[in-house]
C-alpha cells in the first residue's frame, strides 16, 4: 500500500487528508483493523519511535499510551506489585506474570489513567492475548505493534463493534535521516533526531556532591529521556521502577512543565493510600468513573463534590471519610528512589524545590543555564544525584 486515504485530518473540516511515502514506495504499515484518523497516526508513529528506542535500550518489552501527540504513560515490562495491580484495575487479569509485554502496557495505562482515558497504544513486542484483553476493556482508540497473535487479533477485533484499530507495522523499516513537513505552506527541513540515549556518557559530567546513581535510577533517567524525546515540548518526566508516574507537557514555562508532572506524580502515590485503596465503591461503578471519583477525592479543593450528602451515594456503599492535607503530605513524603528528566536545562533552583517534594533523588537535564549554580546548589541541599547530558531534547 503506497498510500492511505483518511477521513479528514486534525478536524473534519481538513479534507481531503492522506498518508504515504513522499518517495513513492510502499507505506511501512498494514492496517489490520478499523479505520485510523490522522490524529491517530500521528500517535501511532510518535508512540512507536518511543517503546521501539525503549526496548533498544533497555532489552525490555515497552508500551506507551499516547493522547494528543505526548505520552501520556510510558514504562517497560517489569512485574507488578499486587498494590499495582489493584490500582490499575489489573488484578483480575490471568496470566499477567507470565506476560512482559501485558505487564509494560499496564504500567503505561494505569500510572495516569485520566490522561491514558481514549488513548492510542504502542507496544514494542507482540500484542498477546493477556494484552489484548486489557486493551479490549478499556476506552482506546488503537494500537500499533510488529505482530499479534491469532487470538489477540480476534479478541481485538470484537472491540468497538468491530471498528478499532490495529496496525501492523515492519520493525525493520528506518526513515531517511532527513526529515520535512510544511507549516503554512512553508516547507521545514531537519536531519533527524538520532541521539543515542542509552550511551553512559550522558551520565558522566556530575557536578553534585552527590554522584552515585544506582542501576536502576540510570534504567529510570534512559525511560525519562526517551519519553521526553517523544514529548510535546517543554516536557519534564518523572518516573520510578521502570515507568513514568507524571509527565508534564507542552507548557511554557519549565516550572510549570515541573509542578504539572510532579502533581501526577503525587496522584500516583496518593493512589496507593491505605484509605484510597479501601475506598467503599459500589459495585456497579465502572472503572472510568472509579478514576474520576479517586481524582476528586484526592482534590484539595473538589473532594466535597463526592463526599457530600446527596452526592457520595452515587459512588460509595458508605460515605468515607475526607483526607486532610496533612494526611496527603505525610504519606507524600514516603516517596523516594524517584528519577527526573528533562528536556532542557533548569533555569532555576525551583524546578528543584518542586521535584524534592515528590521524592525525586536522581536528575538527568541538559545543564548550559546561566543559574547552573544555583540549579547545583539546590540540589546539594537534599542530596540529589544530577547529571548534565549536555543533550536538548525538544520536540514539535
Amino acid at each position: 500500500m503506497k498510500e492511505l486515504e483518511l477521513k479528514y485530518g486534525c478536524n473534519p473540516n481538513q479534507k481531503p487528508a492522506r498518508i504515504y511515502m513522499h518517495d513513492g514506495s510502499e507505506l511501512p504499515i498494514e492496517v489490520v483493523n478499523g479505520r485510523p484518523g490522522y490524529i491517530n497516526l500521528l500517535d501511532a508513529f510518535n508512540s512507536w519511535q518511543l517503546v521501539s528506542e525503549l526496548k533498544r535500550a533497555t532489552g525490555l518489552p515497552a508500551a506507551a499510551s499516547f493522547k494528543h501527540v505526548s505520552p501520556a504513560g510510558a514504562a517497560v515490562g517489569l512485574p507488578l506489585s499486587d498494590t499495582l495491580k489493584r490500582i490499575y484495575f489489573v488484578d483480575d487479569i490471568e496470566q499477567l506474570d507470565q506476560s512482559a509485554i501485558a505487564c509494560a502496557y499496564a504500567r503505561a495505562r494505569g500510572a495516569d489513567r485520566m490522561s491514558s482515558y481514549g488513548d492510542f497504544v504502542a507496544l514494542s513486542d507482540t500484542c498477546d492475548a493477556t494484552t489484548a484483553l486489557l486493551l479490549k476493556r478499556e476506552v482506546s482508540d488503537g494500537v500499533i505493534a510488529p505482530a499479534y497473535t491469532t487470538e489477540a487479533l480476534d479478541i481485538l477485533r470484537e472491540k468497538r463493534k468491530g471498528t478499532y484499530n490495529v496496525i501492523r507495522i515492519d520493525p525493520d523499516y528506518r526513515p531517511q535521516p532527513t526529515e520535512t513537513k510544511q507549516v503554512f505552506g512553508i516547507t521545514f527541513e531537519q536531519g533527524r533526531n538520532e541521539v543515542d540515549l542509552a550511551d553512559e556518557s550522558l551520565f558522566q559530567n556530575v557536578p553534585t556532591e552527590n554522584k552515585t546513581f544506582t542501576a536502576e535510577a540510570r534504567r529510570d533517567l534512559m525511560i525519562a529521556l526517551i519519553t521526553l524525546k517523544y514529548t510535546q515540548s517543554n516536557s519534564v518526566c518523572y518516573v520510578k521502577d521502570g515507568q513514568a508516574i507524571g509527565i508534564g507537557a507542552g507548557q511554557q514555562s519549565r516550572i510549570h512543565c515541573t509542578r504539572l508532572a510532579g502533581q501526577k506524580a503525587d496522584q500516583w502515590w496518593l493512589r496507593q493510600m491505605p484509605e484510597v485503596m479501601a475506598l467503599p465503591f459500589r459495585p456497579d461503578i465502572r472503572r472510568a468513573d472509579r478514576d474520576n471519583t479517586i481524582d476528586v477525592y484526592l482534590s484539595d479543593d473538589e473532594h466535597m463534590d463526592v463526599l457530600r450528602d446527596g452526592a457520595w451515594q452515587l459512588f460509595f456503599t458508605e460515605q468515607p471519610q475526607p483526607l486532610t492535607c496533612e494526611r496527603k503530605r505525610q504519606w507524600i513524603a514516603q516517596n523516594r528512589g524517584v528519577a527526573l528528566g528533562s528536556d532542557a536545562f533548569f533555569p532555576f533552583g525551583d524546578n528543584i524545590e518542586r521535584a524534592h517534594k515528590s521524592g525525586v533523588e536522581y536528575i538527568a537535564q541538559a545543564g548550559g543555564s546561566v543559574r547552573d549554580d544555583h540549579v547545583i546548589m539546590t540540589c546539594n541541599k537534599y542530596g540529589i544525584a544530577m547529571a548534565f547530558t549536555g543533550v536538548r531534547l525538544f520536540h514539535h
